[in-house]
């Protein structure tokens, strides 16, 4: 059975290990993509002389009404993200309406902290963060690409569990995890291999259960339904039109503070014209997700009341896991200390495919048969 793993574990580590690699490395620079891309970008590295924007501000609308005069004739879905920090405002423009998964088309805007001016605007997926993102998400493949990063997961668990179980040591634990130095090169090699992978096994095994379940999500569901009971979907809510302009985003701020005092501002989602809502996206206690919270409140665009409150302290058991993938796999649930922890583990997978490859060459210049 040794026999067995070892050669399921070669096969897959030399058949996949540059998926893994180019997954893992992305990963790493996601992890900090916004930093990097503030870097790459000079033009939205402002200094706000004004506090974070929340619940009361007025630069809402003035936002709102510097990109509609940008771009007049665009009626689709807007979204301002609600940051911690002063700076400027990021915001994003879905012009088919609201999103309808991650590979709708969008385009990127930042705005001063004022709201009173465009800073810079890019469509997703032109520049390089968003195109590593992209590539890390769906191998720039759309959902054919979501399919194969979703089962890599699944394959990169089989070579974990395959190499942990031919490692399993039969005698002493004590020889099994030691670093023999003065091994022959290729000994060496494989206890820098057995060691790294050890290592590295709690949080591959993490990244990849949770990259199988956020690339495959209906899939996930399904899973998550039988063991775990439904799925909490948000409710379906219109707007009424009638004669007149939207209230003012202030006004639906305001009625949303109300219905969720305690809640922290992440994301303004403005519709067009028509029967949609406004929603806002806020971060509840116990929410593990700081940037995109898993609770909502529905704000008619027309009258200003509330419509629906989707409350995450409320969700089932399924719902709950769900609302964890995200930040364990960016690692955003632990702030600066995890973010850390997992950019370095994005570089394990390189050196473990370096090591078993070098390993099995080694092996097989002296054996004419494969072997590890």
């Amino acid at each position: 059975m040794r026999t067995v793993l070892r050669r399921v574990h070669m096969w897959i580590g030399l058949g996949a290990g540059l998926l893994f690699v180019l997954l893992g490395l992305t990963g790493s620079a996601l992890v900090f993509y916004q930093e990097i891309d503030a870097l790459l970008h000079p033009q939205i590295r402002v200094e706000a002389t004004t506090p974070a924007l929340g619940w009361s501000s007025p630069v809402w609308d003035r936002a709102l009404a510097t990109v509609r005069a940008r771009w007049p004739g665009d009626q689709g879905q807007w979204r301002f993200e609600a940051s911690d920090a002063p700076g400027p405002i990021a915001a994003r423009h879905y012009p088919g309406g609201p999103s309808s998964g991650h590979i709708s088309k969008r385009m990127m805007v930042w705005l001063s902290p004022d709201g009173g001016r465009i800073l810079r605007h890019d469509r997703w997926g032109d520049y390089a963060m968003s195109w590593i993102y992209e590539l890390h998400m769906d191998l720039l493949s759309g959902e054919t690409g979501h399919s194969i990063v979703g089962w890599s997961g699944v394959l990169l668990l089989l070579l974990l569990f395959s190499g942990l179980t031919a490692w399993w040591p039969r005698g002493s634990w004590r020889k099994a995890i030691a670093f023999k130095r003065d091994a022959a090169p290729i000994r060496r090699l494989y206890d820098i291999h057995k060691l790294v992978g050890l290592a590295a096994l709690p949080l591959l095994m993490l990244f990849a259960v949770t990259g199988f379940m956020l690339a495959l999500p209906a899939l996930g569901d399904r899973m998550l339904a039988r063991v775990a009971g439904p799925i909490d979907v948000q409710p379906v809510t219109r707007s009424t039109p009638r004669p007149g302009a939207p209230v003012p985003l202030a006004t639906a701020l305001a009625v949303g503070h109300r219905a969720l005092p305690g809640a922290r501002l992440a994301w303004i989602e403005v519709p067009p014209p028509g029967t949609g809502v406004i929603r806002l996206r806020v971060q509840v206690l116990g929410d593990p997700s700081r940037r995109f919270p898993h609770s909502y409140i529905h704000v008619d665009q027309y009258s200003g009341a509330v419509l629906a409150v989707f409350d995450a302290r409320r969700h089932g058991l399924s719902t709950q896991v769900n609302n964890w993938l995200h930040p364990l796999h960016d690692a955003s649930v632990g702030g600066l200390a995890t973010r850390l922890i997992a950019f370095v583990a994005g570089f394990l997978p390189a050196l473990l495919f370096v090591t078993g490859s070098l390993r099995w060459a080694g092996r097989n210049r002296r054996r004419p048969h494969l072997s590890f």
